[in-house]
């Protein structure tokens, strides 16, 4: 069995990812860190540290003591909050990958996870379809991070041979918990605000098309990846993923079949100049072909997922 380290394990994506990887390799090879306490059903449901992942010597002592073969690192400051604290989000998104890929570079692990994004994207990349290879010039300081990122990682591969894989991943949406402050958050907050308040202010305008992908989509294509034979992994940079593209205006008509009285309103502000940045769909093919990615949520079950869901995580807090 591997030994497991997820860093930034408390976070929207590391939280379900954590329980996904304890369920298939056993709650003590897989152990969960995080710089603060904030997710008790993470720290409760196995063996957790706190790891400071900007702190080189602090994610070491933790690789050593658990004697950890594999880091999926998933600490970073995303995009509406990086703009908002540029140089935070740079020191936390690019410090932490090169601690990690230094670790495997000098043997102390055997192989990395680290995710990047659609944010890697720029108002000049083709905007439906989006090619594997493209024009990248990205406007936010998260999309920068990981497209730096992204090079680093193909070059730590084929410099040192070290074993990193990653996915550029879309909007991702969950009701287990709560988004982290970017662009794409309006796509998790509109479910909560429906059955909540039957009313949602919604930051970006009606017809802004992105793509996005509900959470166990998105935890499924991060196993399958890391399961993959290493001779199958093609791209060191990042991989395109895909599952469904939409407006404000579509989850809005898809949640009205589930809550008739739901009413929307749009109030775009500065993540609209972001989201115009984006993609409104992405070809991942590549990932298709090399190791057999297959989504299998579309807008109307996960709809029905989250609603369904959601109703009883309310009803069962208001006991």
């Amino acid at each position: 069995m591997p030994k497991i380290l997820v860093i930034g394990a408390c976070g929207q994506i590391g939280s379900e990812l954590t329980s996904k990887l304890r369920e298939t390799h056993g709650n003590n090879n897989v152990i969960a860190s995080d710089i603060n306490y904030n997710n008790l059903d993470v720290v409760n449901s196995g063996i957790f540290e706190i790891v400071d992942a900007q702190d080189y010597a602090s994610v070491k002592i933790c690789v050593e003591k658990h004697q950890i073969d594999t880091i999926y690192l998933m600490a970073a400051m995303l995009s509406a909050t990086g703009e908002k604290y540029p140089m935070k989000a740079w020191d936390l998104n690019m410090n932490s990958l090169f601690h990690v890929l230094n670790l495997a570079k000098e043997g102390f692990i055997k192989s990395v996870f680290w995710p990047s994004s659609i944010a890697v994207f720029g108002p000049t990349t083709p905007k439906d379809n989006t090619p594997q290879y493209t024009v990248m010039e990205p406007t936010t300081v998260y999309g920068i991070t990981k497209q730096v990122g992204e090079r680093w990682c193909e070059y730590y591969n084929s410099k040192y041979g070290v074993d990193v894989r990653s996915i550029r991943y879309p909007g991702i949406i969950s009701w287990k918990t709560l988004p982290g402050g970017g662009t794409t958050d309006y796509a998790v907050e509109i479910y909560h605000k429906a059955i909540t308040d039957k009313t949602y202010e919604c930051f970006l305008s009606e017809n802004t098309e992105l793509p996005m992908m509900f959470m166990d989509d998105a935890i499924e294509a991060t196993v399958k990846l890391m399961q993959a034979p290493a001779e199958n992994i093609s791209i060191r940079s990042s991989y395109n993923l895909a599952a469904i593209s939409f407006t404000p205006k579509d989850i809005y008509s898809a949640i009205k079949k589930h809550i008739p009285d739901f009413e929307i309103s749009y109030n775009p502000d500065f993540r609209q100049q972001i989201a115009d940045s984006w993609p409104k769909s992405i070809d991942d093919s590549e990932a298709r072909k090399d190791w057999n990615w297959n989504h299998t949520f579309d807008m109307e079950k996960m709809t029905s997922e989250m609603i369904t869901q959601l109703q009883k995580k309310y009803q069962s807090s208001e006991k």
